[in-house]
């Protein structure tokens, strides 16, 4: 969970609008950064304990579990 400073008062998770605005400059946005971060846990950790911790159906994140990573998805660098 991504908190800001007036988030962290309500204990809720920053907006969609302001993580997109933070993340801009970089030109990645939120969903491209959630894939990411799952593929690699996925693929480093046990799928169904990342399923757990992350209240998700484990047949939600087998699609992110890969031995090869197509160079045309990645983002340019």
């Amino acid at each position: 969970m991504i908190a800001t400073r007036i988030t962290k008062t309500v204990r809720a998770p920053a907006s969609t609008a302001y993580v997109s605005h933070i993340l801009d400059p970089c030109g990645i946005g939120p969903r491209t950064l959630r894939s990411t971060r799952l593929a690699d846990l996925v693929n480093t950790l046990d799928p169904k304990l990342v399923a757990a911790a992350l209240g998700m159906d484990p047949e939600g994140v087998m699609i992110y579990l890969s031995d090869h990573v197509d160079a045309g998805r990645l983002p340019d660098q």
